[in-house]
């Protein structure tokens, strides 16, 4: 990639600005999809011949006019993938990353998965789609996978020099932000998966923290590319456009690194960086506003009704002495925003509220304030500055200036609690609790109580288990139950009979959003979200999962409906603990309801499911009655013939055994059932041992009974 600008008609015609010191390799998409397992390396795809050199001649020419000639230039798809690594020597050792990226990628192209905005730019009228053309191009694109495209010291071809390959991989690294700028489409690929080096989860959450994450993300965001929108992927089911504030509020500086090294060289370009961009002061003197900004006057920069004026730019500087200056000048300290919509700053919304929601200190509200600007203005949702607070300091501001703390919003339902749970920090929210905020408010509109939007709006936000925790504790009903009221009521109706009608995998995501959304819990939103450590909370506060919506969907439904496969071992564990603990003497309804969404769920991702921790979590350690061999046998029945071995093979890696009175282990209950098994499934046991220490004495101790009986 040398070249300083794409040639040919109908090619983008943004500059290049970043140099390239190693080559881009690129994966066909078709090459990709074709794949399988866990990913392999940059070394071994080379071997394969299945890594292409990017150029400016990778196009396809169809049709068009060129004087005398027709002809077009198709220009190929170039997909950026940024990602978590979930190792320390490999990306995703079990693939279950580019599983949920092969996934998506065939539905996109097929046509049978939506890409939308995410469901608070589209209530604000904000849209952004992709054409069939654009899913054709991904057809025929091509893939940037850093595993693929970066020569790896853990994973080099034998021969190759150790040194080479260092030089090369630190080439390659350098050369990021010419590979993201070569880009046309940007792809966050951040599913619910596990990092087991780490021992945590990994998803949209812990991405957008990462330093390297959020530098590609600001590499793509700040290019001169016609377009900078990006794709999350956070299941096989569900990829949205971000949310415009989620990049500009998450800066590289305050990214966490693993590699010390990378920590250390941000803090001294992080402490120069107000020397290296000019910023000498932290107020404008008024000559250098007006220039640094282009404005020919003061007066200019006062009476500007552009979405850009002076007041704004003053504020979004959170500059106070500027600020005075304009208004002094008669700038309207009122002025509503408009065309900031894919800023996420809406129209309509105040320039009060444009401070609040932009972090700024809390002096610059409350020099706004002083000055006459409207506390309760309301935006067209009928949101206040309130919902909008980021911070305690910017809060005292508000209550000192009288602001109503449970005012209800129409036709929204928001209060300033349930607004802020959505996107403010954890301090924040203890703050509004500690001014007698209302956990529990009266619920119209949306129908949703504050909990409900902690837990939709968590995505992104570092705190939502905190805020979450902040809300049970303060007296938060762990079972609210949504009820949308008017206009919202008969929206969620019609979305409902839309998605039944054309089919969940062609509705919008805020269509589907709509549409489970009346007498949804808590733990309903979060198992729909795919957040494992929200789920697992809710149900250790004594969430109840057996509380469905009124379509009937249940939060393991909900879950599997979405793609969040992770989340059945937590809910089916506690569903099988629920009827053990209460005395059921028959467990094959459970069984049954097991089997029967294992069923309906696609082979791989069944075998995934049970490779992880389905099998172990939920039958060997959740038995809290004496089980028997029917039971296990029950439980197969349903489950595909090609995820059995997987089901035995989990079987046999578990470090557990259950120890009967009768003398049935666990190695019997495995040859039981694998005798009605196939033979290639039996086989996975060949050569495997299992531990029979360490269960027995805590079964025989926790007074769990007589264990395994026939």
């Amino acid at each position: 990639m040398t070249s300083g600008k794409e040639p040919g008609p109908g090619a983008p015609k943004a500059t290049k600005v970043h140099e390239s010191f190693f080559p881009m390799y690129l994966v066909k998409v078709s090459d990709f999809l074709a794949m399988e397992g866990v990913p392999e390396s940059h070394d071994r795809l080379k071997q394969r011949g299945l890594l292409h050199e990017w150029n400016a001649s990778m196009y396809t020419i169809r049709g068009g006019t060129l004087g005398d000639l027709t002809i077009s230039l198709m220009v190929l798809e170039r997909i950026f993938v940024s990602h978590q690594w979930l190792g320390r020597k490999h990306p995703d050792p079990t693939g279950e990353q580019v599983s949920v990226l092969r996934t998506t990628l065939k539905r996109f192209i097929d046509g049978s998965l939506m890409i939308d905005l995410d469901v608070v730019s589209t209530t604000h009228g904000q849209e952004n789609r992709f054409t069939p053309q654009t899913r054709q191009q991904v057809e025929t694109g091509f893939l940037f996978f850093d595993w693929f495209a970066i020569p790896q010291i853990t994973a080099r071809a034998e021969g190759v020099n150790e040194e080479v390959t260092k030089s090369d991989a630190a080439r390659a690294v350098k050369s990021i932000p010419a590979y993201v700028e070569a880009a046309s489409l940007f792809i966050a690929l951040v599913p619910f998966v596990p990092d087991r080096d780490r021992q945590e989860w990994c998803s949209y959450t812990t991405w957008l923290a990462r330093g390297w994450c959020r530098a590609e993300l600001w590499l793509h965001m700040l290019s001169s590319k016609p377009d900078t929108s990006v794709i999350l992927v956070t299941s096989v089911t569900e990829a949205k456009f971000m949310f415009p504030l989620d990049w500009l509020e998450n800066t590289i500086d305050s990214g966490d690194f693993t590699v010390e090294e990378d920590r250390e060289a941000f803090r001294f370009y992080l402490a120069r960086r107000s020397r290296m961009l000019g910023q000498n002061r932290s107020e404008w003197a008024l000559q250098e506003f007006l220039n640094a900004f282009h404005f020919a006057s003061l007066q200019e920069a006062a009476t500007d009704q552009s979405s850009m004026n002076g007041l704004m730019c003053a504020v979004f500087s959170g500059d106070s002495g500027m600020i005075r200056e304009l208004v002094g000048s008669r700038a309207d300290v009122n002025w509503r925003s408009h065309g900031l919509g894919k800023a996420g700053y809406f129209d309509g919304q105040t320039i009060l509220i444009c401070a609040a929601k932009s972090h700024q200190p809390a002096g610059v509200l409350a020099t706004l304030i002083e000055l006459h600007a409207d506390i309760h203005a309301t935006m067209a949702n009928g949101s206040t500055v309130l919902p909008m607070v980021r911070s305690p300091q910017q809060l005292e501001v508000i209550i000192r200036a009288r602001a109503d703390l449970n005012k209800l919003t129409y036709p929204v339902g928001n209060t300033p609690l349930g607004g802020a749970c959505g996107a403010a920090n954890s301090e924040t929210i203890a703050a509004l609790l500690r001014a007698r905020c209302n956990p529990n408010p009266p619920v119209f509109g949306h129908g949703l109580s504050p909990l409900h939007s902690a837990i939709f709006f968590s995505r992104g936000n570092r705190c939502a288990l905190k805020i979450v925790q902040l809300l049970l504790e303060h007296g938060a009903n762990v079972n609210a139950i949504a009820a949308p009221t008017g206009a919202f009521r008969w929206g969620c109706q019609a979305c409902r009979v839309y998605e039944a009608v054309v089919g969940t995998s062609r509705s919008s995501f805020r269509t589907r959003c709509f549409a489970l959304l009346p007498g949804i819990s808590p733990l309903g939103i979060a198992s729909f979200i795919g957040d494992p450590d929200l789920v697992q909370f809710l149900l250790d506060f004594g969430a109840d999962s057996s509380v469905p919506n009124t379509r009937g969907d249940f939060p393991e439904d909900l879950a599997t409906a979405n793609g969040h496969l992770h989340l059945l071992p937590i809910l089916l564990y506690k569903m099988w603990t629920k009827y053990a603990l209460t005395g059921t003497a028959d467990c094959s309804a459970v069984n049954q309801t097991i089997a029967a969404m294992l069923s309906a769920l696609p082979p791989d991702s069944t075998e995934a499911l049970i490779q992880g921790v389905w099998w172990y979590q939920l039958f060997l350690e959740g038995a809290v009655r004496p089980w028997r061999l029917s039971d296990l046998r029950d439980a197969f029945e349903g489950v595909p013939a090609q995820s059995q071995f997987s089901l035995l093979d989990a079987v046999a890696r578990a470090r557990t055994v259950l120890v009967a009175d009768s003398g049935v282990t666990l190695g019997d209950a495995v040859v039981t059932i694998a005798s009605s098994l196939p033979s290639t499934s039996s086989s996975a046991l060949q050569g495997r041992s299992i531990d029979l220490d360490g269960i027995a004495t805590r079964f025989a101790e926790s007074g769990a009974g007589s264990g395994l009986q026939e």
